[in-house]
C-alpha cells in the first residue's frame, strides 16, 4: 500500500499502468464507507471517441472489482481469467499490438467480443484468479478522538510591487501587535526576511507570518482582526489570510526556512 496525495497518487497509477504495457489496461476502486465507484485510471479522449480503437480494459477490470466488491465473486473470475486468456492469445487493441508477438490488431468492439468468447476458459501461463468472498471488502471508518485545535498564528499575503524586504518588514514592524509579532517574510515560497539574500528575485505577492514572540501564547480572532485593521491603516493591500493551526500540538500547516 502506497498513501500518497492525490496528484501523485494519479501520476504513480499512470506510471504503473503504463510499465504493464498500457496506461488503458489499469481499473480502480475508490471504496467508502458507504459509496464505491470503479473507473478506469484514464481519463477521457474525446479525440478517439467513436473510432473503435480504445483498449475497453481499463473499464472492464473495473467492473471485475466492483462485482467481486458486490459479492458475486464468482462472476468476477469468470470475466477476469477470461479477459487474461484473450491478451495470452495474442488479441490486442493497437496500444498492445507488437509485431512477431501479437496474434491480431483488433478494436474496441472486436477484443470485447473476443474476451466473451473465452468466458469459462482460464489462461495457460498466466496466474489463474480467484475471487473470494472479501476479495473487495467494504470499508469501516475508525472514529479517532477529536484532535485538540488551537489558533497559533496568521500568514497574511500582501501585494506590493514597490517593496523591498528590509522595507516592508520595517513598515509591518511598526504595526506589529503585542499578540501578532512579524517572524518571516517569503516571496514564491523562499524566505527573504529576515537573512534573506538580495539576489533572491521577488514578486509582488508576499506571504508575511505573524505569531506570538513567545510559545504557548493564547491567540484569538481578535487578535488577527486587530492586526489586519492595523494593516489597512498603513494602506497595506492584504488579498488573503491563513490561520496556523496545531493540531494536538503538531503544526497543520508548512514550516518557513528556519524554522
Amino acid at each position: 500500500m502506497i498513501v500518497v496525495p492525490n496528484l501523485y497518487g494519479d501520476i504513480l497509477s499512470d506510471i504503473a499502468a503504463e510499465i504493464s504495457g498500457s496506461v488503458g489496461l489499469a481499473p480502480s476502486a475508490n471504496i467508502g464507507e458507504s459509496y464505491a465507484m470503479f473507473e478506469a485510471i484514464h481519463g477521457s479522449a474525446p479525440d478517439i471517441a467513436g473510432k473503435d480503437i480504445a483498449n475497453p480494459s481499463g473499464l472492464l477490470l473495473s467492473a471485475v472489482k466492483m462485482l467481486a466488491h458486490l459479492g458475486q465473486g464468482d462472476v468476477a473470475q469468470r470475466i477476469h481469467n477470461a479477459w487474461m486468456a484473450t491478451i495470452e492469445d495474442g488479441v490486442h487493441t493497437a496500444d498492445l499490438y507488437r509485431q512477431g508477438v501479437s496474434q491480431a490488431r483488433v478494436g474496441t468492439r472486436s477484443f470485447a467480443e473476443a474476451v466473451i468468447g473465452r468466458l469459462g476458459r482460464t489462461p495457460a501461463h498466466l496466474r489463474v484468479v480467484s475471487y473470494g468472498k472479501d476479495a473487495m471488502p467494504s470499508i469501516r471508518l475508525s472514529q479517532r478522538p477529536k484532535a485538540e485545535k488551537a489558533l497559533v498564528g496568521v500568514d497574511v499575503f500582501l501585494d506590493d510591487s514597490d517593496s523591498t524586504p528590509d522595507a516592508l518588514a520595517h513598515r509591518l514592524q511598526e504595526v506589529q501587535t503585542d499578540a501578532l509579532r512579524l517572524v518571516m517574510i517569503t516571496n514564491r515560497g523562499v524566505k527573504v526576511w529576515p537573512d534573506g539574500f538580495p539576489e533572491t528575485f521577488h514578486t509582488d505577492h508576499w506571504r508575511c507570518r505573524f505569531q506570538p514572540e513567545g510559545a504557548g501564547q493564547t491567540v484569538i480572532h481578535a487578535h488577527v482582526i486587530a492586526l489586519l485593521s492595523r494593516l489597512a491603516d498603513i494602506g497595506m493591500d492584504f488579498i488573503k489570510t491563513e490561520h496556523l493551526y496545531t493540531f494536538d500540538g503538531q503544526p497543520g500547516f508548512s514550516l518557513g526556512q528556519g524554522q
